[in-house]
């Protein structure tokens, strides 16, 4: 980036019919709580538009990320049981293949470029198998609660505690409470990820790439809470 530039920070969208005015068709869509996280940390958003329509991965994704200084991967829905070897459960859904491969496409793009990235619910989880990692599909049968997701599209907050030494205690501390909806997670760990954050009930909610100069995970939504401590590390680390 050139010294004295607003860091350009890309921010994965996803296609989903939206109503608007008297409009209702299929749109590229996200929270603008994620905008708002990055230009109040410094950063210049620039919306990602999915290339489903094109069919899956963007061919284009390594010219995507050379114009970029960070990327934010989103949340939503589950990734596609077949990318990490498994059957889908009964309660697996939103799966949308293409996307998958798309966000793949710039994740490795992005790895490759050695850009900061910071990897928010979902992100996480493709960040995971991307490396070879697997996810748990439900996570009420592991935990026995509903607390990590109360119900769609609702959040709880959860308690976590994180390592500290690592890029996520520096930005946050030793333990925070923070805003989750996730109902599926990690389960075996992707090749190079250092675990770095968990709940009370032992499940991963953050991880690390220390390969990477800035590669972060986490299973909550800090963009829920504008909670900027996480989107200022990655703006500051593509400075």
């Amino acid at each position: 980036m050139t010294k004295g530039k607003t860091p350009l920070v890309g921010v994965t969208t996803y296609r989903q019919d939206a109503t608007w005015g008297p409009w209702q068709r299929p749109a590229a869509v996200l929270p603008v709580s994620y905008l708002d996280c990055v230009a109040a940390s410094g950063g210049r958003p620039l919306l990602l538009p999915p290339s489903e329509g094109r069919g899956g991965a963007d061919p284009s994704a390594v010219d995507v990320v050379s114009v970029l200084d960070a990327l934010v991967l989103v949340g939503g829905g589950d990734i596609d049981p077949a990318c990490y070897g498994a059957v889908p459960h009964p309660a697996t859904s939103g799966v949308n293949r293409a996307r998958d491969d798309n966000e793949i496409a710039l994740l490795a793009a992005a790895l490759r470029a050695e850009i900061p990235v910071l990897a928010i619910c979902r992100g996480l989880q493709v960040l995971n198998v991307y490396l070879g990692g697997t996810l748990v599909q439900h996570v009420p049968d592991l935990v026995g609660h509903g607390g990590h997701q109360p119900a769609p599209g609702c959040f709880g907050p959860i308690d976590v505690s994180i390592e500290p030494g690592w890029l996520l205690s520096k930005a946050m501390g030793e333990s925070a409470t923070v805003s989750c909806s996730h109902h599926q997670a990690i389960d075996r760990l992707g090749d190079g990820l250092v675990v770095t954050a968990r709940a009370p009930d032992g499940l991963i909610e953050g991880a690390e790439l220390p390969a990477a100069p800035f590669v972060v995970g986490v299973q909550w939504h800090p963009e829920q809470d504008m909670d900027l401590r996480l989107f200022e590390s990655l703006v500051r680390s593509s400075a």
